[in-house]
């Protein structure tokens, strides 16, 4: 009872399958994209199949990998500038106060040279002043390199939660996988359960499973699996047309109606799966349904 309707990715990949189909009609001359619809609606068999899906899941994989990789090398660099910038301050620093005592040393000789003071109280003012100024610029850096700390603790657990997230990535995507391999709906369904697990706002996990649960003939399961979706994600035709076929079970024909509208309003391609889908048999003669499923029988009417 899958919806015959493809991800934007795969439609994408066919498109280019058939561009690369035609490429012979691409030497003679240009070829526009009604060219394309056209050559993709008189098609006998698709143009995928499950090795472009597995291509096509291993590239999104390595794709969200990189992208977090990338990140924690910029937040590495970046930490490793800030620690650069505190070291030259430091230095800085410690010049200025070098620098600070030439300036008293020349000024207590010059006022010694005067008699202004003795050379006694000038060693205690020396030293009284530069304990202070040290002192200050200790409690200055502390506070630094405190703040430096802090933000370097979180950057740390910012990786951890990242490394964390490829890890749960990468095993949702090996249970897609198996999911998409089961025959069994039992076994689809507790795969989809290990996903819930995982990610418990994942849609289309809901989704699927609602399917697989229409399989097995439970209805008034899918239609809670369905809700549970939608109030997740309002506009998810997945969960729209499986909620429609769900309602289509229990003889809830308006409700059935008015769902699969909304469906086709998010996608066309819903048209095609609902008028070859068993669960709607029983409606083929309802007025409403077939404005929905084949609207060009009411414009001939007309």
């Amino acid at each position: 009872m899958l919806p015959n309707g493809i991800s934007t990715v795969i439609v994408a990949c066919l498109l280019s399958l058939t561009t690369y189909a035609g490429a012979q009609e691409l030497a003679e001359g240009e070829v526009d994209a009604s060219d394309v619809e056209q050559r993709i609606e008189t098609l006998e068999e698709p143009l995928y199949n499950p090795f472009v899906e597995r291509y096509l899941l291993d590239e999104v994989r390595n794709l969200r990998t990189e992208l977090l990789q990338t990140r924690a090398e910029l937040i590495e660099k970046v930490v490793e500038k800030e620690l650069s910038v505190a070291d030259k301050t430091m230095s800085y620093a410690t010049d200025t106060v070098t620098y600070f005592f030439y300036l008293i040393a020349g000024a207590t000789s010059i006022l010694v040279v005067i008699g202004w003071n003795s050379i006694r109280d000038m060693r205690s003012q020396l030293t009284s002043l530069a304990e202070k100024r040290v002192n200050e610029l200790v409690i200055e850096y502390e506070t630094r390199l405190k703040t430096i700390e802090e933000q370097l603790q979180q950057k740390s657990d910012i990786i951890h939660q990242n490394q964390a997230e490829i890890e749960r990535t990468n095993e949702v995507h090996s249970l897609w996988l198996k999911a998409s391999q089961e025959t069994s709906q039992q076994n689809k369904i507790s795969v989809y359960d290990q996903i819930l697990d995982l990610r418990p706002d994942d849609v289309e996990a809901l989704s699927y499973k609602a399917d697989a649960v229409l399989e097995l003939q439970e209805p008034l399961w899918a239609i809670s699996l369905c809700l549970r979706a939608l109030k997740l994600a309002q506009d998810n035709g997945h969960a729209h047309y499986q909620l429609a076929c769900a309602y289509a079970e229990i003889g809830r024909w308006e409700d059935a109606v008015n769902t699969l509208a909304k469906a086709v309003e998010i996608s066309e391609a819903y048209r095609e799966d609902a008028a070859a889908d068993p669960s709607f048999t029983r409606l083929h003669e309802h007025a409403q349904f077939r404005s929905v499923v084949f609207p060009d029988e009411d414009s001939v009417d007309e």
